[in-house]
């Protein structure tokens, strides 16, 4: 009985928190520092090999608390005009668990005062549901041992990216093929319905008040027909090229968020984010702890010429 009440209290702060449908799709607070998480045509617009880390949990004080991480690595080829990337994702929650591989291509356009990014990817996600470990009142329940236990499903996504020194924004749908469980209960079966679309939106600026000084807003758009619209606005203070400090607030979800990173060096930049739920979740959910870590191969990005997007 405890691992039922787990799973239905981890299944309830995982949809609240980045609904049903969003499940399937990794979002962070700290998206600005990969992009790659929300849009394909993000890959390469780094102009270096880069590789990126991020790491999420939230703070509930039982198993099966909600957990997810990805890795990803992209790179513009020689010509600069085309990149490629990779990205890898795990997240659990409950007695679910759920590993992802995508690959990603971006095309790259560029025009006098920027660049922009057409991208796609394609992958699978493989999905896990550990049925076994739960403890029900009707032993042997056939709403549990008839139930799909893994699955492996196909999935693409497409996205355009505009980044030039002093303002960027992007939009992609991160998922295109929907599946449901079939009828029979034997395993699950695509169909296509454009209203389940997850839109993407970002955009963002930077205003310079001091070489040592500047302000970068943006804000993160969420959108479908049968969800409600999320947006997280966000603000970040830069402070001599090395502190970022900064906050979002969550429409939608009633979550403030604390940001602090630190760029260590020309290459390397390490961040954390706190996020604190003010809704009805707070009873239940002590807040969200977020790392984060970039690394760029390559000396196009430097002190005197640093990359904001």
């Amino acid at each position: 009985m405890r691992k039922l009440v787990i799973l239905s209290i981890s299944i309830l702060l995982f949809s609240a928190a980045d609904n049903l449908r969003a499940q399937n799709y990794p979002v962070y607070s700290q998206y600005l520092l990969d992009g790659l998480v929300i849009n394909p045509a993000y890959t390469g617009t780094r102009e270096a090999l880069t590789a990126s880390v991020s790491l999420r949990r939230k703070s509930i004080n039982m198993e099966g608390a909600p957990s997810m991480g990805t890795f990803s690595l992209h790179s513009p080829l020689k010509n600069d005009r085309v990149a490629l990337g990779i990205m890898s994702h795990y997240q659990s929650y409950g007695v679910t668990s759920k590993a992802s591989v995508f690959a990603s291509y971006a095309f790259h356009i560029k025009t006098k005062n920027g660049r922009w990014s057409l991208g796609l990817k394609a992958g699978v996600d493989m999905l896990n549901n550990d049925y076994s470990s739960i403890t029900t009142v009707v032993p042997n329940d056939p709403a549990f041992t008839n139930a799909v236990t893994a699955y492996t499903l196909p999935n693409v996504g497409a996205g355009v990216y505009y980044n030039s020194d002093v303002f960027f924004a992007g939009v992609a749908v991160p998922e295109m093929f929907s599946y449901r469980e079939n009828s029979n209960d034997s395993g699950y079966e695509f169909y296509h319905d454009y209203e389940n679309y997850y839109f993407m939106g970002t955009a963002g600026g930077l205003v310079t008040f001091a070489d040592a000084f500047r302000f970068k807003p943006s804000a993160l758009v969420r959108y479908s027909i049968n969800n409600p619209l999320l947006v997280d606005i966000n603000g970040n203070f830069i402070i001599a090229n090395f502190l970022w400090l900064g906050a979002s607030w969550r429409l939608g979800e009633e979550v403030l968020v604390g940001i602090v990173e630190l760029q260590l060096s020309q290459q390397l930049k390490l961040g954390y984010a706190y996020e604190y739920n003010m809704g009805t979740l707070s009873t239940f959910v002590g807040g969200t702890h977020e790392i984060a870590l970039r690394f760029e191969f390559g000396k196009k990005v430097s002190a005197s010429n640093p990359r904001y997007f």
